[in-house]
């Protein structure tokens, strides 16, 4: 095999970084302490990112920034500084959600490397197109895809060069990445802020199928499915875990960095997986790359089941048995604990101690010895001009300690400041110290050029065309096409996420109704991505709206105008930007996760509009595996074609402080778990109206589970008559919905 298979580690601290290194990594990603998705973890400085980039490159190890995170408005400048300080770091690359940096970085920090997260959510081709055009060269592809959309997805990738990684080991989100929204919804924690309260390992109350923790996954283990991954040309093989410890990173790592060596060389696996058992784990599923899911991708416990195992391995039946196993686990993990110490406690990041020693006469160079460590490197410059007899200044040690004084001092510690060889009395322009310097700066930096800081000016705010809001509804359901006879709003419909294959129904309910406008779902997978595209190139229509770049990325290329749904997560003036200025975005919808405040000074684009939805389900979590299983139990072993187009079963799940959650499935859908209140802002119209084109209301019934359907019709015309001004339908809305919350417009991100 001549291909190089990157094996990326994760890296929640130094020691775990350190672990990560030693243990055979080609790369590692970790986060500083903002602006990543992972606030639990350490996470490091940017003096400790400074050394371990260092120590990593030492080793022939990349190292990968987290800024995995939507930013909002007030945080761009602290981007932008950010981003400044590491284009002359030696970063390997940044991984980024926001749509906003991808705009940042194309136009103002080109140097960067730039991969999409996979919170980004990447599962179709138009997506990694879109990914492509927008400056990506790499994307993490979707935790829930098989093997064969794997390796479908990577061809389309390398065809527009643009790398692929797949999680191979580690814990399974039982979410689809980027649209979870439980804990932001929950606790007032966005998973999208790297502050996920991990909702779906919780305990609710025991379901009908006879599970306490029902939405609890098995760890994610590829490890027998290196050959099947090393055929789709996969480039980077990524282990999950930056809050997990060095011994976790260190035994997951060498394991396999065994495993990819033994392959490369021999064509063969190594049998023994033993120590992924060892360490910290909820036993091991493969279903996901293999397309079958199943009940067994279950486990009804989120604790460590490695003493589990390690009992059920050695037969132990009696206590002395499970005792004996319980020893040897643990004398077997302080052995890998001793095995690392020893190979890290030589490993450094400190920063390396640099002396500087200045010397010349009148009428010579002015001459900068630089001595790195204990004289391991040494460099020597000179000044273009001579020192001349001093006039005004002199050129001591007091000026050269200032104007050297923050020098190269990300990665060095200037022990010593020696002019002991400077003549008194001689002087040389600022400009010669300023040069000198910089060519020093050149030499410490591997000679690499210094790029200078980038300011960016604030983006300028365009008024929107309208004067006053108008309104659009959403519906599901020829049923309730009666609704456009009542008002004058934009009406869109949703289509499903999953399509029977060369099916014309939703294509002629456009054709039969030109009034209705197209709005496609977040996930698109495989033929129901194929099939989107197929409706648009049949009804060709002059509008949609789309919560998938994949299908927007197909309307621009038609010339179709679109709108950005709420999916997308829109939270700042660069992420619109970046929809308008590299798909040709007519309008977004802003982020139901932002408050009034991080709300209120995004900078429109020009010609573009805004939208927000002010009633709508509150969505916590959609997944392509089965919440039915768990809960109601099913018959069928496993998830078949057929369950997406047919089963539209509904029930709830509560958890042990009583909060009830709609599980639903409509016909086409994917499970996707609801809040029990329903989103209702009255509040953004009196604040913002000024600032949005359309407010939106979701008229689907999906995510009502088994409550009442409401009177849609009483519906649209109280929410007309509200946007109005009247007072007295605010009223009546409150009285037609009695449970409901704006809290996420509250409290913010």
């Amino acid at each position: 095999m001549s291909r190089k298979i990157e094996l990326l580690a994760p890296g929640g601290d130094v020691e775990a970084i350190k672990a990560a290194v030693i243990a055979g990594a080609n790369a590692v990603y970790c986060g500083l302490d903002t602006f990543n998705a992972r606030n639990r973890a350490t996470n490091l400085s940017f003096e400790d990112l400074t050394g371990i980039l260092r120590l990593a490159h030492k080793y022939d190890c990349e190292v990968f920034l987290t800024l995995n995170v939507v930013i909002l408005e007030h945080e761009i400048p602290g981007m932008i500084k950010l981003l400044n300080k590491l284009v002359n770091s030696g970063i390997d690359g940044i991984i980024v959600q926001d749509l906003g940096v991808f705009n940042l970085v194309k136009k103002h920090f080109p140097t960067l490397d730039i991969h999409a997260s996979t919170q980004v959510t990447t599962h179709n081709e138009g997506q990694i197109l879109f990914l492509a055009k927008i400056g990506a060269s790499r994307v993490n592809l979707s935790r829930e895809l098989n093997l064969a959309e794997i390796k479908s997805l990577t061809a389309v990738a390398h065809e527009h060069n643009v790398l692929t990684e797949v999680f191979v080991h580690g814990s399974l989100c039982i979410a689809f990445s980027g649209q979870c929204y439980s804990s932001s919804v929950s606790v007032g924690n966005s998973g999208n802020r790297g502050r996920c309260s991990q909702a779906c390992r919780d305990e609710y109350e025991i379901t009908a199928a006879g599970n306490r923790f029902p939405l609890n996954l098995k760890d994610n283990s590829a490890y027998f499915d290196l050959p099947q991954l090393v055929d789709a040309q996969v480039d980077s093989l990524k282990i999950e875990g930056r809050i997990k410890g060095a011994h976790y990173v260190y035994t997951v790592v060498d394991t396999w960095r065994k495993q990819v060596d033994q392959f490369v060389e021999t064509g063969k696996l190594l049998a023994d997986d033993s120590n992924l058992h060892r360490v910290f784990n909820r036993d091991f599923t493969n279903s996901f790359l293999q397309g079958n899911l199943t009940k067994d991708m279950f486990i009804d416990n989120p604790r460590d089941y490695s003493v589990h195992h390690a009992v059920e391995k050695s037969n132990a039946i009696s206590v002395v048995q499970v005792q004996e196993a319980r020893e040897e686990l643990y004398a077997q993990r302080n052995d890998l604990g001793v095995e690392l110490a020893e190979k890290i406690k030589y490993l450094s990041i400190a920063r390396q101690p640099l002396a500087l020693a200045f010397t010349g006469k009148l009428n010579e160079p002015l001459c900068l010895t630089m001595s790195i460590g204990d004289n391991d490197k040494v460099y020597t410059l000179h000044t273009e001009s001579q020192l001349a007899a001093v006039t005004q200044l002199p050129i001591d040690q007091a000026v050269l300690e200032k104007r050297f004084k923050n020098f190269a001092s990300s990665d060095y510690t200037i022990q010593s400041f020696d002019c002991s060889g400077l003549s008194d009395d001689v002087s040389l322009p600022f400009k010669e110290l300023t040069r000198l310097k910089n060519q020093a700066a050149l030499l410490l930096n591997n000679s690499v050029e210094i790029i200078p800081h980038v300011d960016v000016a604030p983006l300028p705010s365009y008024k929107k065309t309208t004067s006053k809001p108008g309104m659009s509804i959403l519906i599901a359901d020829v049923k309730d096409m009666h609704l456009c006879d009542l008002t004058d709003a934009d009406v869109y419909f949703k289509l499903p996420e999953s399509w029977k294959k060369d099916c014309n129904k939703h294509i002629d309910i456009f054709l039969n109704n030109p009034r209705l406008i197209p709005w496609f779902p977040a996930v698109l997978i495989g033929k129901d991505y194929d099939e989107s595209v197929r409706l648009l190139e049949q009804v060709r229509p002059s509008r949609i709206v789309s919560n998938n770049t994949g299908v927007a990325y197909k309307a621009f290329e038609m010339g179709i105008e679109w709108i950005a749904g709420p999916f997308l997560n829109t939270t700042n003036s660069y992420a619109l930007l970046t929809l308008k200025e590299e798909l040709n975005c007519a309008g977004a919808f802003i982020s139901n996760e932002i408050n009034r405040m991080q709300i209120k000074n995004i900078a429109r684009p020009d010609n573009f509009k805004m939208l927000y939805s002010i009633y709508h389900p509150i969505l916590m979590m959609t997944s392509r595996q089965c919440f039915f299983q768990q809960t109601v139990g099913c018959k069928k072993p496993s998830i078949e074609d057929g369950c997406m187009l047919k089963c539209e079963k509904a029930t709830t799940i509560t958890n042990v402080k009583g909060i009830s959650f709609s599980i639903d499935k409509q016909k086409g859908g994917y499970p996707s778990i609801y809040n029990d209140e329903q989103f209702l802002n009255f509040d953004i119209v009196n604040d913002l109206a000024d600032q949005f084109d359309e407010f939106f209301i979701d008229l689907t019934n999906i995510g009502a589970g088994s409550k009442a359907e409401q009177d849609k019709a009483q519906l649209v015309t109280h929410f007309e008559n509200f946007l109005k001004g009247d007072q007295q339908a605010q009223q009546q809305l409150s009285s037609m919905i009695t449970v409901s919350t704006n809290a996420q417009y509250s409290q913010g991100l």
